[in-house]
């Protein structure tokens, strides 16, 4: 139950940043946290997976404020985040010997959860809160990271 919880959070972060849950779980994988050795996700603890992911990541964080970015809710951010779930899910499963499927499942859920979830309340929080939209995108991203990072941390 505790793995499925987790897998659940991961997606609902990687709803609110696609890209940071695999670059934390690729640094989990550095770190020694989590173990892909001989399965098909070993490739998350290669060093060109690191690098490209990490970078990606801050590049997304970056990209996040800019106004001309596009809705997470649009179908290219939508499917990044449900495959990207998809994938967080997974990878804790794997690492942990969960059953795959269901991680999967739990990790779709908490990619669109977090997904809709997040853009409806950065939205009210910008539009009746009167908060500034840059403050509250920082807010998402520490959220994005301190959480991807816990979760990781505790598999």
């Amino acid at each position: 139950m505790t793995l499925l919880l987790l897998c659940f959070l991961l997606g609902c972060l990687t709803g609110l940043r696609s890209l940071t849950a695999p670059a934390v779980v690729c640094w989990a994988t550095h770190l020694g946290w989590l173990h892909f050795a001989g399965t098909k996700l070993a490739f998350l603890g290669r060093p060109a997976t690191l690098v490209v992911l990490t970078l990606s990541a801050l590049v997304e964080l970056i990209a996040d404020k800019l106004p001309k970015t596009p809705a997470r809710t649009a179908p290219l951010g939508l499917s990044a985040r449900i495959v990207l779930g998809c994938l967080g899910g997974v990878a804790l499963a794997t690492s942990t010997g969960g059953n795959l499927l269901v991680a999967a499942i739990v990790g779709v859920a908490g990619a669109l959860v977090g997904t809709f979830a997040g853009y409806r309340i950065r939205r009210d929080l910008v539009s009746r809160a009167h908060l500034a939209d840059f403050a509250v995108a920082i807010a998402e991203d520490l959220i994005a990271v301190a959480g991807s990072l816990l979760i990781v941390s505790h598999i």
